[in-house]
């Protein structure tokens, strides 16, 4: 999917600790830019609370296709969009291109499921983040 696929965007400065000694962005700092994208999303437009809210949201799988090396410096822009919304879940993809580019240096999905913060059971999707996450469902 290119970047027309996606419905929000969120810039991400890279860092010089991303690099690794290879002098690309390191497997795993893909992984912090898929929850950096999503959890400003969440806190953003859903009005998460992730410090005191009675709902917080657990990665309950992950996964990323790579495509090209990112570098430092640079910028990547993250895409985020929702491909499903259940009652307690829902599902990510994420694409993570170059500035200017079309197409994505890296692919994603991620799943959360939202838990009672004390308990951590399953709850419904609040409706102030389910409202914010159908309107990047596409």
């Amino acid at each position: 999917m290119d970047r027309s696929g996606f419905k929000h965007f969120l810039p991400i400065t890279l860092r010089w600790k991303d690099n690794d000694v290879y002098g690309h962005v390191n497997n795993v700092e893909y992984y912090s830019f898929f929850d950096t994208v999503i959890n400003d999303f969440l806190i953003r437009v859903g009005g998460l609370d992730i410090h005191g809210g009675a709902v917080i949201g657990l990665c309950v799988e992950s996964q990323c296709t790579f495509k090209a090396s990112l570098e430092f410096p640079g910028v990547v822009d993250a895409g985020l969009r929702v491909d499903r919304v259940g009652n307690s879940s829902v599902h990510y993809e994420i694409g993570l291109f170059r500035a200017e580019t079309d197409e994505p240096a890296a692919t994603g999905r991620f799943v959360h499921v939202f838990v009672d913060r004390k308990d951590r059971r399953p709850v419904p999707i609040p409706a102030s983040l389910r409202e914010a996450l159908e309107g990047i469902t596409g």
